[in-house]
């Protein structure tokens, strides 16, 4: 049962893309899945191994690392592109983006260019 629902739960992810609101929480995405919050936490913290803020800001930080490769955000700035990827904080995204890939956000994006 657990096992089915985070097979649900990623392909929500995927597919609709919640974690672009930058106001998501955990009850809104449980209310989503139709479960409580509570089983919702149980499943990212024992299964997954992560809180819910670090499961939606890793979608977030692999959306922005497609989009900063995008031609047609070239003009933007890397802070208006994290904040179009769900981040709503710079010192956030900086902190949780470098975490994740071990580079600042600026380091990455001149890597792909």
């Amino acid at each position: 049962e657990n096992e089915i629902f985070i097979t649900k739960l990623i392909d929500y992810m995927k597919k609709d893309k919640p974690y672009l609101n930058p106001d998501l929480s955990i009850a809104a995405l449980a209310s989503e899945l139709n479960v409580s919050s509570d089983y919702l936490s149980g499943i990212l913290n024992g299964k997954l191994n992560r809180n819910f803020f670090d499961f939606v800001n890793k979608y977030r930080v692999e959306e922005f690392k497609i989009a900063c490769k995008d031609p047609k955000n070239k003009n933007y700035t890397i802070i208006s592109i994290a904040y179009d990827c769900g981040f709503n904080s710079k010192a956030t995204f900086n902190r949780v983006f470098k975490a994740e890939t071990g580079y600042t956000p600026g380091e990455y994006q001149k890597l792909q260019s």
